[in-house]
């Protein structure tokens, strides 16, 4: 199938996934993401309709950002290096990889010498594994809410979570309910807007992440086919 037909196929599987729990699809924002592909990949997905893309490198997000249309909304998903900061701020629309209050505070640095305000997500291990970033400690999370909530040129717009690799999706509905949970939690009240994100679910896993109230969903391989690494 082309790139523009996975877009399609991915899309509809949403649109079902919000159909069985009464959600409205438009709630839902499918991000492309790109890591590791060729630029002629982006621009097919571009011509299909597509306007977000998920990056989890910065050398790569900004090699493809002046290479893609003005109108693109950039997304830098992946561990974010306080060095790094400097080239993507104001550039992204979001960064949904905060977990520690010091990148938070390196990133409102940079966001003031820039004279912008940055949007951003907190991002949350759920599950606990020792491979990602953030912690599952809710008490500490809700800490770290509370202090990038103070930083002036930082817009906490929600959470985000990276399930673990599982063969049944459904094995990961408990983390995505938790994570929802947390968001709506009274400790959470008055911090993000009235429609906050909730950046969850990837290709495996991405149906049982929106009927559990995912508003953003990161889906490579299901859109643009296997990685390649080499």
């Amino acid at each position: 199938m082309s790139i523009g037909g996975n877009i399609d196929s991915v899309q509809n599987r949403i649109n079902a996934a919000c159909m069985r729990v009464g959600r409205d699809p438009s709630e839902v924002t499918l991000l492309c993401v790109s890591k590791t592909k060729p630029l002629q990949m982006l621009q097919e997905a571009y011509k299909a309709g597509a306007r977000e893309f998920g990056e989890n490198k910065v050398q790569e997000l900004t090699a493809k950002m002046p290479e893609m249309p003005e109108d693109v909304r950039w997304h830098m998903i992946g561990h974010l290096q306080t060095n790094k900061i400097k080239y993507i701020i104001g550039k992204v629309a979001l960064i949904h990889s905060v977990d520690t209050l010091h990148l938070a505070e390196e990133i409102e640095k940079q966001a003031a010498k820039a004279d912008c305000r940055q949007a951003v997500l907190v991002e949350i291990n759920v599950a606990g594994e020792g491979s990602k970033f953030g912690t599952s400690d809710m008490g500490q999370n809700a800490e770290l809410v509370r202090s990038i909530s103070e930083l002036p040129h930082l817009d906490l717009q929600g959470l985000m979570t990276i399930a673990p690799y599982v063969d049944d999706p459904e094995e990961n509905r408990m983390y995505f309910r938790k994570l929802r949970e947390f968001l709506y939690s009274d400790a959470m009240r008055g911090y993000f807007p009235a429609q906050p994100i909730l950046s969850m679910g990837m290709t495996g896993d991405y149906e049982v992440a929106v009927e559990e109230g995912a508003t953003h969903v990161r889906v490579g391989t299901g859109i643009f086919g296997e990685r390649n690494y080499n």
